[in-house]
């Protein structure tokens, strides 16, 4: 997940310095299959994960809550729900992970992070609101998949 943060970042620099180098062509159909505006934006929800109430779960327990939350979001992202998520590196806000919903409410979200094993026992705690940003980044995990070598 680190990996895939990484990149994510990695590749909308990129993406912002050459746009600015050869003048974009507009794509009409790409940019309704992608529920763009005329900006070539469009709203997500965005959810900042931190550290939860749940302080008495054992190693093994843990684990298999994490376990949980991986397969929900490989889930989540196969379904198209899931834009981008990633973890954090260590830090004293206790924030642990973000996802980016291709949802245009709060309410679609919640429902999405009420599937989250680690959220359901109190591991994570959901922060939801509601962004705006490029309908591209919804392609993202299709050219991460064509760059990750190993798939997590």
């Amino acid at each position: 997940m680190k990996k895939l943060l990484f990149l994510l970042l990695l590749f909308s620099f990129s993406t912002a310095v050459f746009a600015q180098e050869t003048p974009p062509t507009y794509d009409e159909k790409l940019a309704k299959s992608l529920n763009a505006d005329e900006y070539g934006m469009k709203k997500y929800v965005f959810c900042l994960l931190k550290t939860g109430s749940n302080t008495t779960a054992t190693k093994e327990q843990t684990q298999k809550l994490f376990e949980g939350h991986m397969a929900n979001i490989n889930r989540l992202a196969l379904e198209g729900k899931l834009v981008v998520a990633g973890p954090f590196m260590k830090n004293e806000r206790n924030y642990r992970g973000i996802y980016i919903f291709n949802g245009a409410s709060i309410e679609e979200a919640k429902a999405f992070v009420a599937t989250d094993p680690a959220v359901q026992s109190n591991l994570l705690e959901a922060e939801l609101t509601l962004w705006y940003g490029s309908a591209g980044l919804q392609e993202t995990l299709k050219i991460h998949d064509k760059i990750a070598k190993t798939k997590i």
